[in-house]
């Protein structure tokens, strides 16, 4: 019999012809050649820019990038597979425990974990959960990636008492299904694991409220570890969700859709609204018991955080406390074309504070918080050059300034106002679902799939386009918003429990317009497997005042 052969290239190693259906382990194992001048432990691949593991078969001619802890794909394998293996320890050392998952924070992730009806973890849980996670690193377990009947899972996690898994099965029926498992520990296989616990070099541990954060190493330095640095407000704000998830019994994807399902989710996409209705109204309130004192509310957030439309809201809602909302765009205040500051690669940076004309803010903003009278400007984008228009604009004793951008929490863009005048707000879409316990969804997915279908809605960017220029809007965001967002007096969830599956129908088509031999193809199908866990909603359910309506259309408000 001839064994059928592909040529297989690595990055940074010879072409191999091996014998298709090898495995990418066995192919490094039997070629040490392809490793050579790697210097980190593989953790898995792309492969024709397919995210893989390394128990990934070779099927046809590829090109193979194997991926460290340095590497963005690299770092996601490193922290799923410890979750997984939390998730296995915790299961086998404590039966019965409420072990999660949340979100991230702080550069880590935070992990929830009870004990029947206790308050928290106690320092000897956490002690016994490291030392047992630790023995697994030190024995090399493996981790394999198998495939099981469907009738095999569903029996092996009724088993497990593992309902969250249980329900996104529920609406699944595949004849197989994709699992990992270490000893008799098994879970879905939501994206790739490394194939051995001692691939994880280190972690920490670290007590925090209720839990503790799980912290992977630095990714520049991976011999180090990031500093942890406790956000009080940001948990707060992802707790009051969380607890809000846990009264309306949502707290995964599979009760989500077990919703949609019994066609209960009407009552539930009110009540979500409701309550972020409600939240707003509590903030103009709280602004409003500071009028004559408060001159500028200052709004900040991340890329598709929703900032436009909640700052709609809150000045309806602000009107309705007796204060009149004035918006000021900080988009007018660009320097003249030419003056724009360079990036790294030579490229215009419009996302960079001094692409701002800072001495003109300055000028103005003290000018109104003093009472008097300016003429705003209004920058043309066609010519790159600031024009007058005769807009004028004073601050009247019932009036407030509403400042939105990337830079409002940025303490050089306002600082000749006093302290006092300010009130500050940072905004960003944190879901508090899970696709189940330990599977996050992440709050950064949220709002790429936000921006995708938005981009394409508004902008006639492709989805390719979008991927492209995420990373550089990730870059700055991490530079210019992330550090100023302990600036904030408060912190808004702009998320909502059902949106990802009004979003699923938009994004699904534009990501299918991504081909193999594009870069970009790791990530399209990485988004297109996560969104495929959620059922549909019509997108005629969505209120015309949801922040949802900022990214699909049909708005009632005008941007």
């Amino acid at each position: 019999m001839t064994h059928r052969m592909v040529k297989v290239k690595f990055e940074h190693g010879p072409e191999q012809d091996v014998q298709a259906g090898i495995s990418l382990s066995q192919i490094m194992a039997q070629y040490p050649a392809t490793l050579e001048g790697i210097e980190f432990p593989v953790l898995g691949a792309l492969v024709n820019n397919e995210f893989v593991s390394v128990e990934y078969r070779i099927e046809t001619d590829s090109k193979v990038r194997v991926l460290g802890y340095r590497d963005s794909y690299g770092q996601r394998i490193y922290r799923h597979t410890i979750a997984f293996l939390l998730a296995k320890v915790a299961h086998e050392q404590y039966p019965g425990s409420d072990f999660a998952v949340e979100h991230s924070l702080s550069k880590g992730l935070y992990c929830s974990f009870r004990v029947g009806d206790a308050q928290g973890i106690t320092p000897e849980q956490l002690a016994k959960l490291d030392r047992e996670l630790r023995k697994l690193l030190d024995e090399k377990a493996p981790i394999d990636r198998i495939k099981v009947t469907y009738d095999e899972a569903i029996a092996h996690f009724e088993k497990a008492g593992a309902k969250d898994k249980l329900n996104l099965l529920r609406f699944k029926n595949s004849s197989k299904v994709t699992v990992y498992r270490c000893g008799d520990y098994m879970d879905l296989a939501h994206q790739p694991l490394a194939n051995n616990a001692a691939a994880l070099e280190n972690y920490q541990l670290i007590p925090y409220q209720e839990g503790f954060i799980m912290m992977g190493p630095d990714r520049a330095d991976p011999s180090t570890f990031p500093k942890f640095e406790p956000a009080h407000y940001i948990y707060d704000v992802f707790k009051g969700h969380k607890d809000w998830g846990r009264i309306v019994r949502v707290r995964t994807v599979g009760d989500l859709n077990e919703r949609i399902a019994k066609k209960k989710i009407h009552d539930f996409i009110d009540v979500n609204e409701a309550y972020q209705e409600k939240r707003i109204a509590l903030l103009a309130e709280q602004i409003a018991q500071r009028k004559g004192e408060v001159k500028w509310i200052l709004i900040a957030g991340p890329s598709s955080s929703g900032k436009t439309t909640f700052s709609k809201r809150l000045s309806l809602q602000l009107k309705a406390s007796g204060l009149n909302a004035k918006p000021i765009s900080l988009d007018n205040y660009f320097v003249e074309r030419g003056l724009t500051p360079l990036d790294e690669n030579g490229e215009v940076d419009y996302e960079h504070l001094e692409a701002l004309n800072l001495d003109l803010i300055d000028e103005q903003l003290t000018a109104l918080d003093e009472g008097q009278r300016v003429e705003l400007p209004y920058y043309n984008f066609h010519t790159g050059l600031r024009e007058y228009r005769g807009e004028f604009m004073h601050i009247g004793p019932d009036d407030v300034i509403v400042l939105e951008g990337i830079h409002g929490l940025n303490p050089r863009l306002t600082a000749s106002i006093p302290a006092k005048h300010k009130f500050k707000i940072y905004i960003s879409a944190l879901t508090q679902l899970n696709l189940d316990r330990n599977n996050r969804i992440s709050t950064t997915d949220n709002r790429l799939i936000r921006r995708i279908v938005r981009d394409n809605n508004f902008r006639s960017h492709s989805a390719l386009q979008t991927l492209q220029m995420w990373p550089k809007v990730r870059r700055g965001e991490k530079t210019w918003i992330f550090p100023f967002q302990k600036e904030a007096d408060v912190a808004f969830n702009s998320a909502l429990d059902y949106e990802l599956c009004v979003l699923r129908p938009y994004i699904e088509p534009l990501l299918a317009e991504i081909k193999p031999s594009m870069p970009e193809y790791a990530e399209a199908v990485r988004i297109q497997q996560f969104i495929s866990n959620f059922h549909v909603i019509p997108a005629d359910r969505v209120p015309p005042t949801s922040v949802i309506r900022e990214f699909i259309g049909q708005s009632f408000f005008q941007y």
